[in-house]
């Protein structure tokens, strides 16, 4: 073979390594640049769940009555005071303040007044009788901006004794966790007129551990008893009576029993 020819078969060898290691490399690069938007692509991804885990916790607030109403105080204009007046004149007092806000023309300075009532269940001697009480007996809340007018209005309205602080001229208003604590029983008002359901009513007795009572239905009926353990929520008192001569406790109804 001619030495020109063998040259030219050399070359062409030598040429073939150098064009795969091209083709390697390129298939090098694209393997990198998909593996560069492969994370990329799992963050796109994501993203919406994210987005709809936040959007739920949103609209699981949104239909949380109590959150709801928290919200609603927030938005209001004005502070929340304290005034001290005569215990069991505090509905007087309200509508005392009511009536001077439109007489003296304080309506954008004093918004609201509010005298928080619980239901409570009595127990007394067996007689049971549901009733309507002021929750902090002595006190009304008023929603105002705090003015010399709105001071005077409230301060001088009859039944008023003052506002609730150190400085009765220039009073501290309540922190908001101390407001939602306090019209608690508005919130659980308004839930009850749209017929939803709200917590049970407070329930009080006449009893106290230590009692000598006689229970007058059931088993026991006809027994003395002494009572050791007192649970209002379950309207129930846990006694001691006397079997052979033993102490045995009974859980009884508050109906069950009587004061000796």
């Amino acid at each position: 073979m001619p030495e020109k020819d063998m040259v030219s078969e050399v070359e062409e060898v030598e040429v073939e390594p150098a064009e795969t290691e091209t083709f390697e490399d390129e298939v090098e690069e694209t393997g990198s640049i998909a593996a560069d938007e492969q994370p990329a692509a799992d963050t796109a991804e994501q993203e919406p769940e994210t987005e709809e885990s936040q959007s739920s916790a949103e609209a699981a607030a949104a239909t949380d009555p109590l959150e709801e109403f928290k919200a609603k105080l927030r938005r209001q204009i004005g502070d929340w005071y304290v005034v001290h007046t005569y215990s069991g004149y505090e509905n007087k007092v309200k509508a005392g303040i009511e009536t001077r806000i439109q007489n003296l023309e304080a309506e954008d300075e004093v918004f609201e007044v509010q005298v928080p009532m619980e239901t409570v269940v009595e127990y007394k001697n067996t007689v049971k009788k549901t009733i309507r009480r002021v929750r902090v007996p002595g006190y009304v809340l008023v929603r105002m901006d705090l003015t010399d007018h709105s001071w005077g209005v409230v301060r001088h309205t009859p039944g008023v004794t003052g506002f609730v602080g150190q400085d009765a001229y220039n009073p501290m208003p309540l922190r908001m966790d101390e407001v939602f604590d306090m019209l608690l029983p508005v919130f659980e008002e308004e839930q009850q007129s749209k017929g939803l359901p709200t917590p049970q009513p407070v329930v009080e007795s006449d009893y106290s551990v230590g009692d000598n009572v006689r229970v007058k239905s059931g088993p026991f009926e006809g027994m003395d008893a002494t009572i050791s353990e007192i649970k209002p929520e379950a309207q129930e008192v846990v006694t001691l009576i006397s079997v052979f001569e033993r102490d045995t406790p009974v859980t009884l109804k508050f109906s069950q029993i009587e004061k000796m």
